[in-house]
């Protein structure tokens, strides 16, 4: 299996206006701000059903591919989801809720006054809506049915029915769109407008900043269990990470997880890897250009969270600076490393990750089966590698065609 990722496509880019080994400029510290991220975990911590995904250490691997140490942050259980969108998506729909009641009623509401139904009428006269290539407007369609509101979500002609499927479970109306995720963007952004609607988007773009903030401050609660997961006990914290390998769709959570490195670590935080499938590479596009880029195509790929074309323009303000690589790996690859992970090695715990949820791992494992990549990433032997397996099988039955057997079988090798 390594040798099937050691033969895919790899493409590197250093990133020449890195920081690294030194702190990001206030700018870029402000996009994903500590006080707005601790208000995130307050809130997301307080939900009902929350709990903090397991980060996994694979010894077995890490001796495989000759660096110290390899850890997993596991998504696949988030909110029962399936993905770590469920913090980003669920958490700015709730954000614009109180927002739309504290401007009607002139007081700040709780969450838990929401969701006892005490302010109903407003709440049910709103629509949120997003584009989503599945798991984002997944989260977007429980946030609304959890707190209330009524919800349209757009995806694009290469979404699985399947995964349109599991939006509309959550009683989101789905409205499929001719063409790539981008178009499904401008779609719903033009009939929002049109409706009054109120747009969830991860995506930032000129004239629209705030909301996306908010989710990415969601996603930081999954960067700081990760990161606090990773030191261990206070009487014998572990050293921290050396890299991280984060994947990247419009950089978003990429960004906010660079962001929490930061604030957590500073001049002292790990290298930073942003990885992207080969057909739908817009930031490896923009740290070419040193501008946030679009890249046009189908961006047809089995990683279909990642296949965005428009660079999020908040995002690339924390990884102009906070990214020091960008690589692009293949679909061949990311298939390679979703078999890897679920036979697990030489004893490591089997485990379910989609086909979004590994191009970090892909880049890793590339990486290292090149010399001159892994020298230019200062990879070696007592590297420290943190990944974030973002999802799970959210798309069951891509998953089982991948990998040879279903997510549930996995897991059931696995114990569980």
């Amino acid at each position: 299996m390594f040798q099937e990722i050691a033969q895919s496509p790899l493409a590197h880019a250093a990133n020449p206006q890195s920081r690294h080994g030194r702190s990001l400029s206030a700018g870029a510290r402000a996009v994903v701000a500590p006080a707005r991220c601790a208000a995130a975990q307050r809130e997301i911590s307080a939900w009902p059903g929350f709990a903090p995904t397991p980060l996994a250490d694979l010894p077995g691997l890490s001796a495989a591919a000759g660096i110290a140490r390899i850890a997993v942050k596991d998504e696949g259980a988030r909110f029962g989801l399936g993905s770590f969108k469920a913090l980003g998506g669920a958490y700015a729909v709730l954000c614009q809720i109180k927002a739309r009641i504290a401007a009607m009623s002139g007081t700040q509401v709780s969450s838990a006054d929401i969701l006892a139904g005490k302010h109903k009428a407003v709440v049910r006269a709103m629509t949120v809506c997003c584009a989503t290539d599945g798991n984002h407007g997944r989260s977007v369609a429980w946030g609304a049915r959890m707190f209330g509101a009524a919800c349209v979500i757009y995806i694009h002609e290469h979404v699985s029915q399947g995964r349109a499927d599991a939006i509309a479970a959550f009683g989101a109306e789905v409205r499929r769109v001719a063409g790539t995720y981008d178009d499904s963007v401008r779609q719903a952004a033009a009939e929002a407008a049109a409706q009054g609607w109120t747009v969830i988007s991860d995506t930032s773009y000129e004239g629209y900043m705030d909301i996306p903030r908010d989710v990415m401050a969601g996603y930081s609660v999954m960067a700081d269990e990760a990161l606090e997961q990773w030191r261990g006990p206070a009487d014998a914290p572990a050293p921290a990470p050396s890299h991280v390998f984060v994947q990247a769709g419009v950089g978003g959570v990429a960004a906010a997880v660079c962001a929490r490195c930061d604030h957590a670590l500073g001049a002292k935080r790990p290298r930073f890897v942003a990885v992207e499938p080969e057909r739908a590479a817009c930031l490896f596009a923009s740290v070419r250009e040193g501008r946030a880029a679009s890249i046009g195509g189908d961006l047809d790929t089995i990683m279909a969270g990642l296949a965005a074309g428009d660079t999020s323009l908040l995002a690339w303000d924390v990884l102009s600076e906070g990214a020091d690589d960008f690589l692009i790996v293949s679909d061949d690859s990311a298939a390679a490393a979703m078999r890897l992970l679920a036979g697990g090695v030489a004893g490591d715990p089997p485990l379910v990750a989609g086909e979004s949820a590994v191009a970090g791992l892909a880049g890793l494992l590339g990486a290292l089966a090149r010399p001159e990549v892994a020298a230019a990433l200062e990879l070696g032997p007592d590297s420290r590698v943190l990944l974030f397996l973002t999802e799970g099988d959210t798309d069951p039955d891509l998953y089982t065609r991948i990998v040879g057997r279903s997510g549930a079988a996995v897991r059931a090798g696995a114990g569980g």
